[in-house]
């Protein structure tokens, strides 16, 4: 039998570009450590899924690994490990490298809010004696998804004295947790006739809270009386209490491995904490780097970046000029030098849903890390749109480090479109790409990612932050 290759069959192999699962490229060794990382992923996906509780886990974790407030009196030498907590919501993690600030910064920057249900400032009624929470949704998300699936409160409330109460319920098997109800199909009819996109409106998405009411027949609003009875046991809140918190409504159910194979992971707020907890490992596993290195974990993505604790505000930009005075520089002398891998998610190729996607270019799970040269929508509108030149630095380094990458769109040109960071670190004269991992059912309460996936961002950003 002829096993020799034809002169196409060569040449094929050296010119076209061919994708291939991560698995067979990776050695056995390398898939067990992918899966032996993604269970400490899981284990944060689990415990932080709002920006806050993001914040704090990382903080816990940076400190154990060495990692001390910043400290603008101080005069920092390479490795130093410094942390800037930005109002509890957003979060600049630094390690000061080898070489001069005025060489630039190696920066992986992610966003850690998720599409989620929030609770409004005068949320608490009854009606036919049940009591509900008034709600206003968070980015963009189906509507129809939320409900009639168990609800987890998760957030802050700051009391009439000044006290910070942290709110966290409806995790636990033993907790109670919440639900916004839905119309049983016997009686949807005319619901079924609606747009999918407004199956279920916004004012349609009310919580329920309770059902029995305090004992005493002469007052009214019992139920009420009875679920403000509860809180103030429990907590110590009044009603108005509700007007100074910030209160999300977040899956109540646990990340779990899917598939057979245990492959992929399910859970909520994949997007964007997926990219954010391997860009956190990634700095905190890092050997001393070659260019002082960041990881940026940022709110408010998923409206724009607005905002003091968005991408949009000037934290970013201060804590820089803040080093580079320091140094004796001026702020723009670095960040024209520097380079950024923005560390969000692109949309995954779901073979269900073929049509709204552009297959060549689309990105697929288990091809690894994903580079999106731009964004936007159309016309590539209100996009970041990386240059060639870094691209291709990008993809070197990739390639030279064996990081299993692919590029990606966000969908058909005249039916995708989306927005990261990219664009607001742009702006700063910084170099700048997207680098995520894909995820199917991308802003649903249960997301879906390959393990492989996630342990290429991982290795991609670390080898991006150590410089080399």
């Amino acid at each position: 039998m002829n096993t020799e290759k034809s002169k196409a069959e060569q040449l094929k192999e050296e010119l076209f570009l061919t994708k291939k699962h991560a698995a067979l490229r990776l050695t056995e060794e390398a898939v067990k450590a992918a899966d032996a990382f993604c269970e400490g992923y899981k284990a944060f996906l689990q415990e932080a899924k709002t920006e806050r509780e993001v914040v704090s886990c990382a903080i816990a974790l940076a400190e154990s690994q060495g990692f001390l407030p910043y400290d603008k009196a101080r005069q920092y030498a390479p490795g130093d490990k410094l942390y800037l907590n930005n109002r509890g919501k957003s979060l600049i993690l630094a390690m000061m490298g080898k070489k001069s600030l005025d060489e630039g910064l190696r920066i992986v920057a992610a966003h850690i809010d998720s599409p989620r249900i929030d609770i409004k400032p005068n949320p608490l009624y009854e009606d036919a004696d049940l009591a509900l929470f008034k709600t206003h949704y968070y980015s963009w998300l189906k509507k129809y998804q939320w409900t009639a699936i168990p609800l987890a409160l998760h957030g802050v409330i700051i009391k009439k004295d000044g006290e910070s109460l942290a709110v966290r319920l409806g995790e636990d098997a033993e907790e109670p947790c919440f639900v916004i109800t839905d119309l049983l199909p016997h009686l949807g009819q005319k619901q079924g006739e609606r747009k999918l996109s407004e199956g279920v409106a916004g004012e349609e998405l009310n919580l329920l809270v309770g059902s029995r009411p305090f004992r005493d027949d002469k007052a009214s609003e019992l139920v009420k009386l009875n679920v403000l009875r509860l809180l103030n046991e429990k907590y110590g809140i009044i009603e108005e209490d509700f007007q100074s918190a910030e209160l999300e409504l977040v899956p109540a159910f646990p990340v779990r491995d899917v598939g057979l194979d245990r492959s992929l992971i399910g859970g909520y707020g994949h997007d964007d904490r997926v990219c954010a907890y391997p860009g956190l490992m990634a700095l905190a596993d890092a050997g001393i780097p070659e260019y002082t290195a960041l990881t940026i974990l940022a709110d408010k993505e998923e409206i724009g970046s607005e905002g003091n604790t968005g991408m949009h505000s000037s934290f970013f930009r201060d804590f820089v000029a803040d080093l580079a005075l320091q140094a004796g520089l001026q702020a723009h002398d670095v960040l024209r030098r520097s380079e950024c891998l923005s560390a969000d998610v692109n949309i995954a190729f779901d073979p269900s849903w073929p049509d709204v996607m552009e297959k060549r270019n689309a990105a697929c799970l288990n091809q690894g890390l994903v580079l999106t040269k731009y964004t936007g929508s159309q016309g590539k509108l209100f996009a970041s749109d990386a240059s060639a030149e870094f691209v291709g630095k990008i993809r070197r380094l990739f390639n030279r480090e064996e990081v299993i990458w692919q590029t990606g769109e966000l969908g058909k040109v005249d039916e995708g479109g989306g927005g990261t960071v990219a664009k607001f670190i742009a702006n700063l004269d910084v170099d700048v790409v997207d680098a995520g991992v894909p995820v199917l059912s991308m802003h649903s309460p249960f997301e879906v990612v390959s393990k492989l996936d996630v342990y290429m961002a991982y290795r991609g950003y670390r080898v991006f932050l150590e410089g080399k």
